[in-house]
């Protein structure tokens, strides 16, 4: 009797491997159904947003970005893996389409503000046809007070709407933005268009450049994306 258990404990283990390594070497044949249904919801996902953005083509107006700053943002995101966004400026959603499929990878979502009522009710029919609105909390609101209100934290925003207040919005997050995290603001110009030109984009730029614990960068490929990363609190 004492000899029994033993082998029944090994006989299990080997029919076990046998059972995986015929789910790896047998096409067709997988363990591993709910990996395999996440894959196929991921890349149906992909597909869908991808369809909904070559749709759109060149129809984005009303204040939207560039699909390459789209683009710039989307992999900002995916490569530091980042979860919890903030959206300044939802316009009709091209942008916010770009953040949350980034974070449709990373399993993040996004907190998205406007203040018109009209862009905002496009920007949630957009958000429905791309197949994103599970990953997007949009809130028709105005930003220089909801902002003070969110208690975060984040570690992605990308600041969009009122120039003049890009300062007094980053002031406002930055104690909400995680240490790695990343702020990120749209048309920012630097070198041959020098950015002291530019009256609220000036001032926030040269505002967030002064600060040691921030590293800021600017994108010029498209509209102008300056790209501040937080390396300490202080």
């Amino acid at each position: 009797m004492s000899n029994k258990k033993p082998i029944i404990l090994k006989n299990m283990k080997i029919r076990f491997l046998s059972m995986i390594f015929i789910s790896l070497a047998v096409p067709g044949i997988s363990f591993l159904p709910a990996v395999c249904q996440s894959h196929k919801e991921n890349a149906a996902l992909d597909e869908k947003v991808k369809n909904f953005l070559a749709s759109r083509g060149r129809q984005w107006y009303d204040m939207n970005v560039p699909a390459v700053d789209g683009q710039l943002l989307h992999d900002i995101i995916v490569k530091n893996n980042y979860k919890s966004a903030l959206e300044i400026g939802t316009s009709t959603g091209h942008s916010g389409i770009w953040i949350a499929w980034a974070l449709s990878k990373t399993g993040g979502n996004l907190i998205t503000i406007d203040i018109d009522e009209g862009r905002h009710r496009e920007a949630l029919q957009n958000f429905k046809e791309a197949g994103l609105s599970d990953y997007i909390d949009a809130r028709l609101a105005d930003a220089h007070q909801l902002v003070k209100e969110l208690k975060g934290p984040f570690d992605f925003v990308f600041s969009d709407a009122d120039k003049e207040w890009y300062k007094n919005y980053f002031i406002d997050v930055d104690p909400k933005l995680k240490v790695g995290g990343c702020f990120t603001a749209h048309n920012i110009y630097d070198g041959g268009r020098s950015y002291r030109g530019y009256g609220g984009q000036a001032e926030f730029l040269e505002y967030v450049r002064s600060l040691s614990n921030y590293e800021t960068t600017v994108n010029s490929n498209g509209g102008g994306v300056s790209i501040s990363y937080k390396k300490s609190e202080k």
